[in-house]
């Protein structure tokens, strides 16, 4: 099972403000580096207190912060009555973080649509910031990040806005920290996260997506994680996301840049497809279950597919397990060591074609090219999966046929970020 926030980053028992935050830090450095700012152990210089409630009273308190300073606060509800932006910016040796105070329910919100609730960065770029713990919602979108670099949103809770919970479209947006979040029931368009604009119009780069909670985005679109095209160089991971109208992650192409790696995440129950990939990424030990549409689905979409590997995923779906509709003739293409299992229809679908596209290793339930697959026998072969996603734990039985996995695309860890211990096919490891 993908481990929850809350376990992987328990905190600390310990009192007062400043070591509570240094023993958070050291717990979350020794979880998984990758999904924190270098600077995420900074000392604050000064620490302040806020527990003034009246309208803007918070927005001014945060015009006010310098470099190096941790505002803290305390439990009530916050009323926003002008547009709030932010644009103070910390270094990095002397961020700047705006935190609720420990087991404090801080609520930030609007009394209308009119605005987003919180910006970052829309009038003047921000760097070196890091929110946490606070709960928004109402406004149009709860929280627009813009010309934002090293900004990190961590542990807050995003929901029933009047459109996306957490976007960052309308600007370039580089190395965000967007960790340990619970979004759920946007309004408008409904996405839990809108990343990167159209065409490449705004670019997110070198950022991660982690360990966040993602539900019931149910809008007119209302994609869980969307990751537009031309944004490049990200990591998505270990983000439990499902009930989306959309795919519960799409991720468009790069246009040449390097590659995002889209790993370790559970996503299932889509009205459309569980995941939708255009290209030019590495998509890995992710486990996919119930897209009406297809399990996993790739085509062309504001630029072509190319350079696309599909690697150790399980993928069960009544429909289309895997379909790739514009792999045929496309450079670097990989489907390896995957379990791919269709109860209706085909484990394998490349509608237009597939020459060129390596296939080695994947297990498959369904109709499928014969090709580097192997027969799975069905949904007896976890230890807990059905086929509408309610059951999720796919961790395989002891006697499932999945020793078949091709040494050449091998990954040597799991879903759970655990060793595999033989050549094991799919996500989740023995």
């Amino acid at each position: 099972m993908i481990p929850k926030p809350s376990s992987i980053f328990a905190f600390s028992q310990f009192r007062g403000v400043g070591v509570l935050w240094l023993a958070s830090v050291a717990i979350l450095h020794a979880a998984d580096a990758r999904y924190a700012p270098a600077w995420a152990d900074a000392v604050p210089k000064r620490i302040l207190k806020h527990t003034d409630t009246g309208e803007d009273a918070l927005a001014k308190a945060v015009a006010a912060l310098q470099p190096g300073d941790q505002l803290v606060v305390a439990a009530g509800t916050y009323l926003l009555g002008r547009r709030w932006e932010i644009s103070v910016s910390g270094t990095a040796e002397a961020p700047i973080w705006i935190v609720a105070e420990e087991g404090a329910k801080v609520v930030l919100t609007r009394a209308d649509a009119n605005q987003n609730v919180m910006n970052i960065g829309s009038a003047a770029p921000v760097h070196h910031l890091c929110v946490r713990g606070v709960e928004i919602t109402g406004g149009s979108h709860g929280l627009r990040l813009g010309q934002c670099s090293e900004v990190w949103i961590d542990r807050c809770h995003i929901h029933h806005t009047g459109a996306v919970c957490l976007s960052a479209n309308s600007a370039n947006s580089n190395r965000l920290f967007l960790t340990r979040n619970h979004l759920h029931d946007g309004g408008g368009h409904g996405e839990g996260m809108y990343l990167g604009a159209n065409n490449g119009e705004f670019i997110m780069s070198e950022s991660v997506i982690a360990l966040n909670h993602i539900h019931d985005c149910k809008g007119s679109q209302g994609d869980g994680i969307e990751v537009k095209q031309g944004s490049w160089g990200n990591l998505i991971a270990e983000n439990d996301v499902h009930d989306t109208q959309y795919p519960c992650i799409t991720v468009y192409g790069t246009a040449g840049k390097p590659v995002n790696i889209i790993e370790r995440n559970l996503c299932r129950r889509s009205a459309d497809s569980a995941m939708q990939v255009q290209g030019e990424a590495i998509v890995r030990n992710n486990v996919l279950i119930s897209g009406k549409g297809s399990g996993f689905v790739s085509t062309d979409h504001q630029g072509k597919s190319l350079n696309l590997q599909v690697l150790h995923n399980t993928i069960i779906n009544t429909g289309d397990a895997f379909k790739g509709g514009s792999w045929n003739g496309r450079e670097g293409m990989i489907l390896a060591n995957n379990i791919l299992y269709s109860r209706d229809r085909s484990a394998i679908n490349f509608p237009n074609g597939r020459e060129g596209v390596i296939l080695a290793g994947n297990i498959v339930l369904g109709d499928s090219p014969k090709q580097g697959a192997s027969a799975g026998r069905g949904l007896e072969d976890f230890v807990g999966l059905s086929w509408d996603g309610a059951q999720y734990d796919a961790k395989p039985v002891p006697t499932a046929p999945f020793d078949h996995a091709d040494p050449t695309y091998l990954l040597e860890t799991d879903f759970n970020g655990a060793q595999r211990p033989a050549a094991v096919s799919g996500a989740v490891s023995r």
